[in-house]
């Protein structure tokens, strides 16, 4: 049986997608005057000159009736990387004015000529001001359909039905070994025809005409025949509002990708309850919980004016959820470089193959998953099993049948080729080249441990016993520490630890030197608009007023393009910045008396020194995410920083890392769900709404459920556990918090500690980036300005557990589809990409979900052997062998320390 699938991470968050027609009415943030205003100060062309902002509707159209309208728009594209013309030569002297049409009826006579004038001449799909990205443009639709219903009963009851079952459901199993992930993409898909049902049930022919704008349904003032109806008559009406639609099915999606991943905290009340014997209350539980999770999506309402709003942030991982939407709620088919099959169709026969060909690997023959054929032939050799192995090694053949292993760091089809190619660099020259080298010249005594292994050792070889070092009570035993050993690293550990020292420097740097002038630019331009000295205008050319050219690697200014995606939203209502800042402050101070109140032995100004850190590091890391697809971590710099301010208090070490590293990543998935909002024209009222209610019923319910399992699971947490709920993952944080949070960071990177020598990662990641940006600053077609040092970095985090495999497979999947394909057939690739990485994805989930419950839970598989299930075990690579062998009785290292 595989273990990587068992085991997979979710992948990225897939969100985004925007159809249907174009805004109907005035703007909600700026008033009419202010339109007519900006029109007679800027010399903007009439509003009919762009197509694309009159309605193909009305108002007052049918909710059923609006998608319709809209299923024939053509959304296909030829662009190519080389497209460049400027969006200035393409609008004139002025902007792109909202459209404003609450006219009298002589301004609509007026008007109308121009707009069949310019109907035949402006694509509606492709406006002037559409986003410069190609893959943006080839997922998401560039007009809006205000009449669709989103703020309806059906909406939210499948909103919070999908955060309760799964948010519980991965709680249940994260506590189990081997476990499963349902993952969002199984909501999105499962929630569609649940939708349709409910149509189904509650919606009639009879049905009174529904108006909706903007998400809410308007009333109409009259009275109908069904006032005078029985109670289930109404109810049933009541039930049935709207249509089931695109803006609907991604509220859903929303709330699942928001409460799919289970809490981290709940790891922290595993380990205070069952490792360190605490008794902790359920007020205490629910007030951690609830401001962990909170805290992050303050972090990203805060900072939507630099990582969503702008078109430069197009965030890779949400686009598949784009592609999706498109194959369910659309129809239109286009040929595609002599393609002729729709995306439905073309989903499906690839879901259905994922899902039927996971068997293999994923069950009946794990060998093509874990496909180092080169060690077949030579089991016992060290030597082949470091370099080509898959599970121990560093995976130099890249062969894979899993796409488990191949999309392990994520689906490849949605990171760009360019920030691949900074990944593949940082894996060749540090994990191919300088790990094998230091590996072999046994530096750091890293010859007597496995090349690549996610375990610490001790000076025999063997893995550390971190009971060894602790009393009773788990607490530090220094003379029993300096009686047993050392804690040791695997050389791919070491590495792992140095590239994310230079990782967190070059992170800084790198945005201060590429985005620094554009993050300042937009700060100012936020104190100015809270000062009431501006409004907001659209702008859709960058911040020096150059034109937006068409590319997916455009380094400067980024945070200043505002594109058509940007001017839909301004019609809507924000949600305003003081309910980001009313929800931070309240969460912040739950998070105080937390701290204070309870034994976490960590002082409230340790909790504001780890929201300062992620404060710093989170527009940082979330630029690098928007624009790479990859994300930088900082879940071991909050474990240094505590065990260094905070030394020899374990549980204040997890507190701390789950205040600083949880609102940072919990914030950047929230981002992700900002941006699918922005690509969907959800309401940021209403979108508001459904995180905040997802985030607070799936906390709520992931208590339930582990402390009923607390009360119900015999022997939970301990190695004699009934159906493997031995908490695997608690049990490795809490072995980090003994380590970090008790040994102490001083031991490993101490004056005389071993790792000594990777405290010079610090400088050496924040300086390099200025030296590329001193060099290519002014080179505009320089390819040093496409190195991005903290991808480069950071990536190579996951290693260990992740493999060379992992890696590098990854990278040529990326090539081929976006280089070869997007080059060769720009249509195809426009077309089917996103689509074939969402099938893929979901077949897989389906698949894994299938064979962990249909065949593995039931111990179906028990005494299924056969050469496909063997033969990649019977090795040193699976076995992790040492280069070198310490004699029994003997140790490697320093006697003392």
């Amino acid at each position: 049986m595989s273990k990587a699938p068992l085991l997979l991470r979710s992948a990225p968050g897939f969100g985004t997608g925007s159809y249907g027609a174009v805004p109907v009415g005035t703007s909600t943030e700026n008033s009419d005057e202010d339109d007519v205003d900006i029109r007679k100060k800027e010399g903007r062309r009439k509003e009919s000159r762009l197509r694309n902002t009159i309605s193909s509707g009305t108002i007052g159209s049918k909710s059923g009736d609006s998608t319709r309208r809209r299923s024939s728009n053509a959304r296909q594209r030829n662009s190519t990387d080389d497209e460049d013309m400027p969006l200035e030569s393409r609008l004139g002297k002025g902007g792109i004015p909202i459209p404003n049409t609450e006219q009298d009826s002589t301004d609509s006579a007026d008007s109308s000529e121009d707009v069949i004038d310019d109907a035949s001449t402006t694509n509606e799909e492709d406006p002037p001001d559409n986003s410069p990205y190609a893959q943006v443009r080839a997922s998401v639709s560039a007009v809006d359909n205000t009449t669709l219903s989103i703020n309806t009963p059906r909406m939210w009851v499948l909103s919070l039905l999908f955060a309760i079952l799964g948010s519980s459901t991965n709680l249940f199993f994260s506590l189990r070994y081997p476990s499963v992930s349902i993952t969002p993409v199984i909501a999105l898909l499962l929630v569609h025809p649940l939708g349709l049902l409910w149509d189904r049930v509650f919606k009639r022919r009879d049905d009174p005409v529904e108006e909706f704008l903007d998400g809410f349904k308007i009333s109409n003032g009259t009275r109908t025949s069904y006032e005078h109806k029985g109670r289930w008559r109404r109810l049933s009406l009541w039930l049935g509002q709207g249509r089931w639609n695109e803006k609907e099915h991604s509220c859903v999606y929303i709330s699942s990708n928001v409460s799919f991943g289970f809490a981290f905290a709940t790891d922290v009340i595993v380990e205070q309850t069952h490792f360190y014997n605490q008794e902790v209350s359920i007020t205490y539980q629910l007030l951690l919980i609830l401001s962990t999770q909170i805290l992050g999506y303050t972090f990203a309402g805060l900072t939507r004016r630099f990582l969503v709003r702008p078109g430069g942030m197009i965030w890779p991982g949400t686009l598949m959820s784009a592609a999706m939407f498109t194959t369910l709620h659309k129809e239109e088919n286009k040929v595609a470089n002599g393609w002729k099959i729709s995306r439905w169709k073309f989903f499906f026969i690839v879901w259905a193959s994922s899902f039927g060909f996971y068997f293999l690997p994923g069950l009946l023959m794990p060998a093509l998953s874990y496909f180092s054929v080169v060690t077949w032939f030579f089991p016992k050799n060290v030597v082949v099993a470091n370099l080509f192995g898959v599970a121990s090694g560093l995976g130099l053949f890249p062969v894979t049948f899993d796409w488990a292993q191949i999309a392990y760091i994520g689906s490849p089809l949605l990171t760009p080729f360019w920030a691949a190619m900074n990944v593949v660099g940082g894996l060749v020259i540090v994990m191919w080249i300088v790990a094998p080298i230091a590996y072999y010249k046994n530096l750091f005594f890293s010859s007597y441990m496995p090349i690549l292994s996610s375990a610490v050792f001790d000076n025999t070889g063997k893995i550390y016993d971190v009971s060894k070092i602790l009393t009773d009570d788990f607490l530090f035993d220094s003379e029993a520490y300096h009686k047993y050993s050392r804690v040791y690293l695997p050389i791919t550990y070491v590495l792992s630890y140095g590239l994310q020292f230079a990782a967190l420097a070059s992170l800084l740097t790198h945005t201060a030197c590429w985005h620094g002038k554009d993050i300042w630019r937009q700060w100012s331009r936020s104190l100015k608009e809270a000062g009431g000295e501006s409004k907001p205008a659209y702008k859709p050319l960058n911040g020096d007023g150059g034109p937006l050219r068409r590319s997916d690697s455009n380094m400067e200014n980024i945070i200043s393009q505002e594109d058509v995606h940007n001017r839909l939203m301004k019609r809507y209502k924000d949600a305003p910045m003081s309910w980001y800042l009313v929800t931070f402050v309240s969460m912040t101070a739950v998070g105080m008396f937390v701290v204070e109140y309870y034994p976490v032995h960590l002082p409230w100004y340790g909790l504001l020194l780890a929201l300062g850190i992620c404060s710093i590091l989170f527009i940082p890391i979330g630029i690098v995410m928007a624009i790479t697809n990859q994300q930088s971590s900082i879940y071991l710099i909050c474990q240094l920083v505590c065990g260094a301010v905070f030394p020899g208090r374990p549980v204040a070490n997890m507190v701390f890392v789950t205040y600083g590293y949880i609102s940072s990543a919990q914030g950047i998935k929230f981002s992700a769900d900002l941006k699918l909002g922005h690509y969907m024209k959800i309401p940021p009222r209403i979108l508001f709404s459904v995180q905040m209610a997802a985030t607070v019923v799936s906390s709520i319910t992931q208590i339930i459920v582990l402390n009923w399992m607390f009360a119900n699971v015999p022997r939970i947490c301990t190695p004699n556990a009934v159906n493997g709920f031995v908490c695997p993952l608690a049990r490795v944080h809490f072995n980090g918090s003994i380590l970090w949070g008790v040994v102490g960071p001083k031991e490993f990177f101490g004056p005389n500690a071993t790792y000594h020598a990777l405290v010079w990662c610090f400088p050496i990641g924040a300086i390099a980036p200025i030296i590329l940006w001193l060099y290519a600053r002014n080179k505009k077609g320089n390819i040093v300005r496409k190195i991005n040092l903290p991808v480069l970095f950071g990536s190579l985090s996951w290693i260990p557990p992740a493999t060379g495999l992992n890696f590098s497979v990854w990278a040529l999947v990326c090539y081929l589809f976006n280089f070869v394909i997007r080059r060769r057939a720009t249509a195809w690739w426009a077309k089917y990409t996103m689509t074939l990485s969402a099938a893929l994805d979901s077949g897989l989930a389906f698949g894994l979900v299938t064979v962990f419950f249909g065949f593995v839970y039931p111990g179906l598989m028990e005494g299924f052997r056969w050469w496909g299930t063997e033969i990649y075990k019977r090795g040193c690579d699976w076995n992790a062998c040492p280069w070198k062998v310490v004699p029994e009785g003997q140790h490697f290292g320093p006697d003392t320390w």
